[in-house]
């Protein structure tokens, strides 16, 4: 296999034909070799270059072979479809987000800025390309401060944002300060300001929600206090903001308070937040607060930061009405009352608020006219439903928190979640859950045998397209690295709200569609028995398409599923500049389920040739 490395002085290196004898090997090298954007592949190369290579013998028992491959395991080039590139005005094509047809939508609460995806006879159906110059991120922590100017080419937000220190543009990188609209002096001082009212150091705050997030600062330097923010912010004209995030390593999507329900779970999140967010609270009847209300947990905390708290000091600063903003404010103490949600702090132009755990001291609401409850009995079924100002109700418990009491983090990850315990999910049992968790530590320990940088700190954004109980990402648990959680929508059990509460996170979505994230925006992609559960439901070609799409350039691919689905899968990656191996379950060549390793090969737009 010939190998090309560009560093960062932009010169290409000589050839140097590697033999490769196993497929950790194959995964060590590439490692080796990827385009770091400061030279680090360069000399790793070298030295296995001329120590004669890796030790490859990493998995002696591990066969690579399938024994369940018929005749249709034999791929004719012939009979193979070879996907083109796209034209390179599509490199950050994000499908469901795109920004011309979001303008044909109606502009009332923010309805333009929501998902609405290309029909079916619409779909590019060719392969995005990475922009010229396209290097592999730096490695966390590093990338939290720096990204290159090559992977998202936008300085708007350098000259938008500049007085607030978002951003800033230096030679061939974007540097990040750590600063916000709402804290210039720094994300760290911000969150200090918070944590003196929120327990962020002992494992009770565990996942956040932020609103509104830009660049997703908030959520970057959450990071070193052990919680983990999902951030999202629309596509608008603050172009690339979540795309920096990503490229920064911080969890995000491209979404939007509008008129469909968040994609997540009830009692899902210890905090929310919002800076200067520009979420109208008050209005709708708070439905955008009840909203908040549905996903914040019992007992968690909700944050606003800028107008109008505040209001009587602040007006003349943000130059409004003082009117206007006495109003504003008005609406959202009335909202939070009748959500009876407690005031904790207010200083400055910060506010907190906490939900009670449980309903006890909110029985006088059930005769307020103005608390209108919601009707539905499944609370999470929220995927293109409309928002309603109605309030979740606080479900039975025999806890004093309702919905039941969540460990601290990192004890709650491997405890059992309180929506398994108390029989909430239909037919898993606790000793279900725990074999389950069993399964994935065994899967995942196999997967480091065949790729031993899985856990390195080479693959920072991983998604896992079909989580179930989230035991993917359990078994992967580091500071190095973050698992987006995904469960699809037609599974048959809804498992999300369990992921939560292990302090993980994730969204719902249907792989027929587009995800809403930029291209090029994780580095490893895991898929268990994904193509089984969408057979006869959508396209193949799609789905895997969107998996290109979304992975970066060298990133790499897992995907478990039976032999014969795996056999078809691997017929259409071959057409798609994938290089990848058929490889045995870790219990041997008997057992029906195999695993398919992929690795996505480097090329930019207008490139002649992948590599």
């Amino acid at each position: 296999m010939a190998l090309k490395s560009t560093s960062a002085d932009g010169k290409t290196r000589s050839s140097v034909q590697i033999i490769v004898f196993s497929l950790c090997c194959f995964f060590y090298i590439l490692g080796a070799w990827q385009r770091s954007g400061f030279g680090k592949g360069d000399s790793i190369a070298l030295q296995m270059t001329n120590s004669g290579g890796a030790d490859c013998n990493i998995v002696p028992n591990l066969n690579f072979e399938t024994h369940h491959a018929g005749e249709s395991s034999i791929v004719e080039s012939s009979k193979v479809k070879a996907f083109e590139p796209c034209d390179a005005r599509y490199t950050d094509y994000t499908p469901c987000q795109d920004q011309r047809r979001a303008m044909t939508f109606p502009r009332d609460s923010m309805i333009y800025r929501e998902r609405h995806c290309v029909p079916e006879n619409e779909k590019l159906r060719c392969l995005v390309p990475a922009p010229k110059g396209y290097v592999t991120p730096f490695s966390w922590p590093k990338s939290r401060d720096y990204v290159p100017y090559a992977n998202a080419p936008y300085k708007a937000l350098t000259v938008e944002k500049a007085i607030q220190n978002w951003i800033q543009y230096e030679g061939d990188v974007f540097r990040f300060p750590g600063g916000g609209t709402q804290f210039p002096q720094g994300a760290d001082k911000y969150i200090d300001q918070l944590a003196s009212v929120i327990p962020m150091e002992n494992g009770t705050v565990r996942t956040a929600l932020d609103t509104g997030c830009g660049v997703a600062s908030w959520g970057a330097y959450l990071w070193s206090r052990n919680v983990r923010a999902m951030s999202f912010a629309p596509r608008d004209s603050h172009e690339a903001q979540v795309q920096f995030a990503l490229e920064r390593g911080v969890p995000a999507v491209i979404g939007v308070l509008g008129t469909i329900k968040l994609p997540y779970p009830t009692r899902a999140f210890d905090m929310a937040h919002c800076s200067r967010c520009l979420i109208p609270w008050g209005a709708n009847d708070g439905m955008y607060l009840m909203e908040v209300d549905r996903v914040l947990r019992p007992g968690g905390y909700w944050i606003l930061s800028g107008p109008p708290i505040n209001w009587k000091i602040n007006y003349k600063a943000w130059q409004r009405p003082k009117e206007e903003l006495q109003e504003e404010q008005r609406r959202i103490e009335e909202v939070a009352k009748l959500l009876c949600w407690e005031k904790k702090y207010e200083h400055g132009e910060i506010a907190i608020w906490q939900k009670r755990v449980n309903d006890e001291a909110c029985r006088s609401r059930q005769d307020d006219p103005r608390a209108n409850f919601c009707k539905t009995d499944d609370t999470d079924d929220v995927w293109y439903k409309k928002m309603e100002a109605c309030i979740t109700p606080y479900p039975e418990t025999s806890s004093s928190v309702a919905g039941g009491e969540l460990q601290v983090f990192p004890d709650r990850l491997n405890a059992v979640p309180p929506r398994i315990s108390s029989g909430s999910i239909s037919g898993v049992t606790v000793d279900a859950y725990e074999d389950d968790n069993r399964q994935w530590k065994k899967h995942v320990k196999a997967y480091k045998r065949i790729n031993s940088l899985l856990d390195t700190g080479r693959y920072r954004n991983i998604m896992d397209m079909n989580a179930g109980f989230g035991g993917f990402a359990a078994a992967l648990e580091s500071t190095k690295l973050w698992v987006m959680n995904v469960v699809p929508t037609i599974a048959e059990k809804n498992r999300l709200g369990v992921v939560y509460e292990r302090g993980l996170i994730g969204i719902y979505h249907d792989w027929c569609e587009a995800f809403s994230t930029y291209p090029r925006t994780y580095d490893l992609i895991h898929a268990n028995h994904l193509f089984s559960l969408y057979k006869n439901k959508c396209n193949a070609d799609d789905i895997l398409l969107e998996m290109d799409r979304i992975l970066r350039p060298e990133g790499a691919v897992i995907i478990r599923d039976d032999v014969d689905t795996l056999i078809k899968v691997k017929r259409i990656i071959s057409g798609m500049r994938w290089d990848s191996k058929l490889v045995d379950h870790e219990d041997g060549p008997l057992v029906n389920e195999k695993v398919l390793i992929a690795v996505k090969q480097y090329w930019v737009t207008n490139s002649t040739s992948a590599h």
